[in-house]
């Protein structure tokens, strides 16, 4: 099985944010209750892995229609700052 990508990050102040693009290698998805980016945090500098595309590692989101055994099975996710966080729209409850 493949991580699926980050196809669209819009959290411009994420570390791993570049250019609308994540470039961590692998991120974790939710706590449960809400579907947001558990990596997303803010520093002064940028880091990740520029020249690959960052995935979903991990998905703690078990009530969304993509999450098999905790893995996310969509085949891209997009992220956006929604109010606070920084959250999967892809997230689709069951």
């Amino acid at each position: 099985m493949e991580m699926p990508q980050v196809s669209v990050c819009q959290v411009d102040e994420c570390a791993y944010n570049q250019d609308s693009a994540c470039h961590a290698l692998a991120i974790t998805v939710g706590d449960s209750a809400h579907a947001h980016c558990d990596t997303y945090f803010v520093f002064p500098s940028k880091g990740g892995d520029a020249s690959s595309v960052g995935r979903v590692g991990a998905c703690k989101m078990a009530g969304c229609l993509h999450n098999v055994g905790l893995e996310c099975q969509a085949p891209g996710i997009t992220v956006a700052a929604l109010g606070a966080s920084a959250d999967c729209l892809t997230f689709t409850a069951r």
